[in-house]
């Protein structure tokens, strides 16, 4: 199935859609213009450099190259999550998640594109991988590399000050910064990163993504909602899933279920905020949420998880929701339902939920599930 999603991906109309807007930023920057000329490159300078080395790749091996390295980083974060509850990478779940994966439109979506949130989908779980065995300031390493690559993990910095780790903080926050003012130092008129492009972002792009942004500002306006409340309401709901957060932290417990679901409402505020927001984002928090069932009184365990899901499976047809230009709500049903799940269980969980099975050991949970 992982062949098969490469190969479909390949061949599919929009194949590297989104990798080629960086492509094309690097290739500007080689010819000794500015990236930012282009209103679709929208991430730091530092980003330029990491895509570099595609401009002297063949240009008959980038079409294969992209989507299978896209996918791969996504499996890899997928294991890495596995680990995070000491799965084995071998074992009967780490197979059925990559099958799960292969068969949402998310997944596919992001590997037709070759959208570089696969960055932020396999630093993630390592980060907390490396957290969870005290290198915090490794954890801050591996965020601040994605946030150079991509800025999504920005609101997942936050944990490292809910966690009161300041040196992993600052490292997530002075990697990005060194890597983005050495690549602004030698490109032209980087400044039109502040003049021209953030003003862009954060009007909310344009109705080139309008249509496929699931964020609660954009989508409820389509239902009659005045645009001042559907913007309030969003605001709400990212602000309480901040102080969820915080609160799910401090609740203590399982560590690795810890770190989990405070990290993944720190992303999911974003998520339900901020314009753009698309179904590939899910990408970034799905992994170490469908590891966490292997933890007693996970919030993953919700079966309303599960079913918010299934709209969002390849081929699933209802109503007008996986229509080009609508399918946005259930994208943003599932953004919604995950943040009210997660904020039940950090403000009504009972202490003995969040302790691990087995002693602490998530992996005959894991092969249970499994079979099951």
């Amino acid at each position: 199935m992982f062949c098969i999603t490469v190969y479909n991906a390949r061949h599919g109309e929009g194949n590297m859609l989104d990798n080629n807007f960086v492509l094309r930023a690097a290739q500007t920057f080689a010819d000794g213009g500015s990236p930012y000329a282009d209103k679709r490159f929208l991430y730091f300078p530092s980003s330029v450099l990491i895509a570099l080395p595609q401009i002297y790749i063949p240009v008959r091996l980038l079409p294969w190259l992209v989507p299978a390295m896209t996918a791969a980083m996504v499996v890899g974060g997928w294991f890495f999550a596995l680990r995070l509850f000491r799965v084995s990478a071998l074992s009967r779940l780490a197979v059925l998640g990559v099958l799960l994966m292969c068969f949402l439109g998310p997944f596919r979506n992001l590997v037709l594109l070759g959208n570089w949130t696969s960055y932020s989908a396999l630093a993630l779980p390592l980060a907390l991988l490396l957290a969870h065995r005290s290198r915090w300031i490794w954890a801050g390493v591996v965020v601040g590399l994605a946030i150079a690559t991509k800025p999504m993990l920005v609101p997942f910095a936050l944990l490292f000050l809910i966690a009161r780790r300041p040196k992993a903080f600052l490292a997530a926050a002075a990697v990005p910064l060194v890597f983005a003012l050495g690549a602004a130092a030698l490109m032209a008129q980087p400044t039109l990163f502040f003049t021209k492009t953030l003003p862009f972002i954060l009007q909310g792009q344009d109705d080139f993504a309008r249509p496929f942004d699931a964020s609660l500002g954009t989508l409820l306006p389509r239902l009659g909602v005045p645009d001042g409340v559907a913007s309030a309401l969003g605001a709400a709901l990212a602000l309480v899933l901040l102080v969820g957060a915080w609160r799910r932290w401090n609740q203590g417990g399982d560590q690795a279920l810890r770190l989990v679901e405070s990290g993944t409402m720190l992303m999911l505020a974003p998520l339900i905020a901020s314009k753009p927001s698309f179904d590939h984002y899910l990408f970034i928090v799905l992994p170490v949420l469908l590891a966490s069932v292997t933890r007693a009184g996970a919030a993953a365990c919700s079966v309303w998880m599960g079913l918010v899901l299934v709209p969002r499976l390849a081929g699933f047809s209802f109503w007008k929701l996986d229509a080009m230009f609508n399918w946005a709500y259930s994208v943003a049903a599932v953004n919604v339902v995950f943040s009210l799940v997660l904020l039940h269980r950090a403000f009504l969980r009972r202490e003995d939920d969040t302790q691990p099975t087995q002693a602490g050991s998530g992996a005959p949970a894991g092969e249970e599930l499994a079979r099951a």
